[in-house]
Formats: C-alpha cells, sequence, structure tokens
C-alpha cells in the first residue's frame, strides 16, 4: 500500500525559507510522478513542482527561483525547497504521486492517485 507522509511544514516570515519533505512507500514502480501541490485557504488545489523518476524537474511559474523540488531515491523522499517565501506562499502543502508514467503531460489534481495529509505552511508579512 503506497503512503506519502509529508513533514516539514511551520511558520514563518517572508523572507524566509523552509524545507518539505515526504516520505514515499509501499510502491514498486520504476517509473513514476511526484510532485508537490497547494491549496490556500479557501481556493484550489494548484501544483508547485514536479519531479520524474528520472530526475527531471518542472517547477509552476509563481515559484520559479525560489522552489526547488529535488528527491533522494535511496531514502524514498521527496523535498521542496522554499526561499524567499512571501505571505500569497500560505497553503496546506501536499506530497502527489502517479506511477508507470512521468510528469510529461497534464499534471492536474486528478491525475494522481496517491496523496499525503498535508503539511501547512504559513508565511507573515
Amino acid at each position: 500500500q503506497v503512503q506519502l507522509v509529508e513533514s516539514g511544514g511551520g511558520s514563518v516570515q517572508a523572507g524566509g525559507s523552509l524545507r518539505l519533505s515526504c516520505a514515499a512507500s509501499g510502491y514498486t514502480y520504476s517509473t513514476y510522478c511526484m510532485g508537490w501541490f497547494r491549496q490556500p485557504p479557501g481556493k484550489e488545489r494548484e501544483g508547485v513542482g514536479f519531479i520524474d523518476s528520472d530526475g527531471s524537474t518542472r517547477h509552476a511559474n509563481s515559484v520559479k527561483g525560489r522552489f526547488t523540488i529535488s528527491q533522494d531515491t535511496a531514502k524514498n523522499t521527496l523535498y521542496l525547497q522554499m526561499h524567499s517565501l512571501k505571505p500569497e506562499d500560505t497553503a496546506m502543502y501536499y506530497c502527489a504521486a502517479r506511477f508507470g508514467t512521468d510528469c510529461s503531460g497534464r499534471k492536474v489534481v486528478s491525475l494522481f492517485n496517491y496523496w499525503g495529509q498535508g503539511t501547512q505552511v504559513t508565511v507573515s508579512s
């Protein structure tokens, strides 16, 4: 059974940094797409960054240059390093995965089968 467990959220002042982690377990696929989504209060969930099993990455325009997605395949852990945080980055952040396919094509919520429980990031001005 696939499990995704996020950690690392918290409260930080604008301009600060945080690193989110997502420990993945229970999967055997060699091809996958994993990513980070976020959902601000009262808004829809949106993609932030994605990484293929081969290490190729994609980031949303709103976070390019500030956020970096990465993975440690030996630890089966996904990361999101966030720098220069802004109040508008405040959201619940979710780790997500889909298996048997890479990150090409659409990366909408409905195409990801597995989700973590979420970790809150709050950025104060």
